[in-house]
């Protein structure tokens, strides 16, 4: 069983940048390969970015590349996904997830946080 926990969301400008944290729980957590989705309103759930247990392998949506990274920290139980030059369509609440291989499709996601909202503004 792993316990998800994100923070890091908030308020920010257009151009601007956040770094969302994801808190584990559970003694397996570098076993896990971790991910970040979104979801804005009306709209459904979007894939961003996974990470493998060994950090070896990214991946992520085209949408986001070359602005976001996803990193984790096994000693910490804490994976990080650093946003930059955020724009309006970027605003959407964020999950955390993890699962035992990475995946860009949320049904293979065993565990997901409650969610962080991310808000830019133009």
């Amino acid at each position: 069983q792993v316990q998800l926990v994100e923070s890091g969301g908030g308020l920010v400008q257009a151009g601007g940048s956040l770094r969302l944290s994801c808190a584990a729980s559970g003694r397996t957590f570098s076993s896990y390969a971790m991910g970040w989705f979104r979801q804005a309103p009306g709209k459904e759930r979007q894939f961003v970015a996974y990470i493998s247990w060994d950090s070896a392998i990214t991946s992520y949506a085209d949408s986001v590349k070359g602005r976001f990274a996803i990193s984790r920290d096994n000693a910490k139980n804490t994976v990080y996904l650093q946003m930059g030059n955020l724009k309006p369509e970027d605003t959407a609440v964020y999950y955390c997830v993890a699962s035992n291989r990475p995946s860009r499709w949320s049904h293979e996601y065993d565990y997901w946080g409650q969610g962080t909202q991310v808000t830019v503004s133009s």
